[in-house]
């Protein structure tokens, strides 16, 4: 009896500590409130009040305030609104790790093909940035040519492409560079290697800073909306079965494990050196098409995958309390 009560006093204590956390975020999140609330205010009071004489309340300014002031509000409203019932990914990340029967779990999501050109989104800030000091003229850099920024730039964006466009595999990649080197020989035998390279001359490219900021910066908004649908459509494995979550609620399908396969495929060899291959999860219906995902870290994911699918979930048994007997009970 002692036993089990000890037992017991522990699942207390467990169940206890685990909603300490959430006790914890709340109070946080109503100071960080709170402090909000006060800064506001004391803006308000600094410098609203003081100038209610002189604004223009129906100047073109004032009607960007308005707009900006609604907009706000409307999303902390759909967020106060929604978030009981907004199921994202990030949210059944915390189930799983919460769950004690599952200890291997499998979360993802398809990124979308563009986030291959990251190198070419990198190349893009570091050429804006490069162009800006350059036409300011600071230290060294003011004697860097617009025209070899481009040019390096152009490199960067010609590899992505092909890395995005066409499935390279090892044999290929190795073909192509064997082929480019028999190429270069049979023009070092006519003597016309010089002549070829100077044909790139004629593809200079020169873009200010704007242009290279601009699409470094469409590049990274494109990534971020595949980063966001990533919250509400996702797959999430465990031992037992696959939940392919579609949409913002609860919102999906369950299927089991006996009804689908899953095979790592990672043939395009450039896109696995950037850490990217391709999940692709099979069905036993033949009237249903495979789903691909592509998935960054690779070889983690493949690992975790290996690991959930090689094991089977069981539910912990609650076993019944002991109950000891009277003497006079036979």
């Amino acid at each position: 009896m002692e036993d089990q009560n000890v037992r017991g006093g522990e699942t207390v204590q467990t169940n206890n500590d685990t909603g300490d956390p959430n006790r914890r975020k709340r109070i946080i999140v109503w100071i960080c409130s709170l402090v909000a609330v006060v800064v506001i205010i004391g803006l308000v009071v600094g410098f609203v009040i003081p100038r209610l004489a002189d604004m223009a309340w129906t100047s073109n300014t004032m009607i960007a305030v308005y707009i900006a002031v609604g907009v706000a509000a409307a999303a902390v409203g759909a967020w106060l609104i929604l978030r009981r019932t907004v199921r994202t990914r990030l949210r059944m990340q915390r189930i799983m790790k919460l769950d004690p029967d599952i200890n291997d779990w499998l979360i993802i999501f398809n990124w979308t093909p563009k986030i291959l050109y990251a190198p070419t989104i990198v190349a893009s800030l570091l050429a804006a940035l490069l162009v800006f000091l350059s036409e300011s003229g600071w230290w060294l850099f003011g004697s860097i040519p617009p025209v070899a920024i481009g040019g390096m730039w152009l490199a960067v964006f010609f590899l992505n492409f092909l890395i995005e466009e066409y499935n390279i595999s090892v044999k290929v990649l190795l073909i192509i560079l064997i082929s480019i080197g028999f190429f270069l020989l049979w023009l070092h035998l006519l003597n016309w290697v010089t002549g070829f390279l100077r044909l790139f001359k004629h593809l200079a490219l020169s873009i200010n800073a704007a242009g290279y900021l601009l699409v470094g910066v469409i590049g990274l908004f494109t990534i971020l909306i595949s980063w966001l649908r990533g919250l509400f459509y996702y797959i999430a494995i465990t031992p037992n079965d696959m939940n392919v979550q579609e949409g913002p609620t609860e919102s999906g399908e369950q299927i089991s494990r006996e009804d689908y396969n899953s095979r790592i495929d990672t043939s395009d060899f450039l896109e696995r050196l950037m850490g990217f291959g391709k999940i692709v999860i099979t069905f036993k219906g033949k009237n249903r098409e495979p789903i691909s995902v592509l998935v960054w870290g690779i070889r983690k994911k493949a690992q975790m995958l290996e690991r959930v699918r090689a094991k089977f979930a069981i539910d912990q048994v609650q076993s019944a309390p002991f109950r000891q007997q009277p003497p006079n009970a036979r």
